[in-house]
């Protein structure tokens, strides 16, 4: 029987599922170098955390958890840092966001706007929900009880129509 070295089995677990943690840290993150180091920040908490992991999940299952835990500190992290080193609203200066809005449809613009407003938890919440993720594995995923997920998946969706039709009239 083969041996799989840890490296290695790392490494492809990571390869195979490198899509959740660009997802993620594109959530989370606009500007470019802070996605890089989102995104680096995710990995070593995985690798750190690769000889405990349980089997009984699978790897996205595990991933996910990990990557979103880790993004919202480094997000809270980054937003107090920005705002004691910046004072002044970065939309202010952010030219290329608006030539993206007119790229993207202008709903979808309105939708990405609205949930990066939304609180760290109902971000994650919201990010699984548009992967289509089960109710199961979102409690998983976030560690709170399914029952707790459908409920505030339905505030959320409650809270995205209301935007939705304010920005419209």
């Amino acid at each position: 029987m083969t041996k799989i070295f840890k490296p290695d089995l790392f490494l492809s677990v990571i390869e195979t599922n490198k899509g959740i943690i660009y997802k993620v840290a594109n959530s989370y993150c606009k500007d470019t170098e802070d996605r890089k180091d989102l995104v680096q920040e995710i990995v070593l908490k995985l690798w750190k955390s690769f000889d405990s992991y349980d089997e009984h999940f699978k790897h996205s299952t595990w991933i996910y958890r990990i990557a979103l835990n880790t993004a919202i500190s480094f997000y809270r992290k980054e937003k107090t840092r920005k705002e004691i080193s910046n004072p002044f609203s970065e939309s202010l200066f952010n030219v290329a966001d608006f030539e993206d809005k007119k790229q993207i449809g202008e709903s979808t613009s309105f939708l990405n706007q609205f949930i990066s407003e939304l609180k760290e938890l109902d971000k994650a919440l919201m990010l699984l929900y548009l992967e289509e993720k089960s109710h199961k594995e979102m409690a998983e995923i976030i560690g709170i009880t399914e029952t707790n997920v459908a409920t505030k998946i339905g505030r959320i969706k409650d809270i995205l129509k209301q935007r939705f039709s304010q920005s419209i009239t």
